[in-house]
């Protein structure tokens, strides 16, 4: 449940930024936060929506050990990339997208919390 908390609190986050004043502007001139918009770019993000749709999935059906552990591993990844958001987008202050992101950021720290602390009692 975490995993989908998480997923749909950065996809939250993602229309939000929308509605910041100028940002659709730079998106139709190929521009993301001051970045040119490439394949490349376009393929993490896509990663970064799709990776804790599948970890829900995972997380249900794979064996204990494994899951706690590659639960641990992408939450402690995810926690950190989005906690760096959470940073970048209070700096630009957009509070709800900062808002949003922390809440995906919480919900992966606690996925790596629960996941070890389901690993110490197997």
């Amino acid at each position: 449940m975490l995993w989908l908390f998480a997923s749909i609190a950065f996809l939250a986050h993602q229309i939000i930024v929308l509605m910041e004043p100028g940002v659709i502007a730079q998106l139709m001139e190929g521009m993301a936060e001051g970045q040119k918009i490439n394949p490349g770019m376009i393929l993490f993000f896509a990663i970064i929506m799709l990776v804790p749709m599948v970890m829900s999935f995972l997380s249900l059906n794979l064996k204990n050990s494994l899951n706690c552990w590659l639960n641990i591993i992408v939450g402690a990844v995810f926690a950190v990339l989005w906690f760096t958001s959470v940073i970048e987008a209070a700096q630009s202050a957009y509070w709800g997208g900062a808002l949003m992101t922390l809440s995906a950021a919480v919900a992966s720290a606690l996925i790596v919390w629960y996941a070890w602390k389901h690993r110490l009692t197997s």
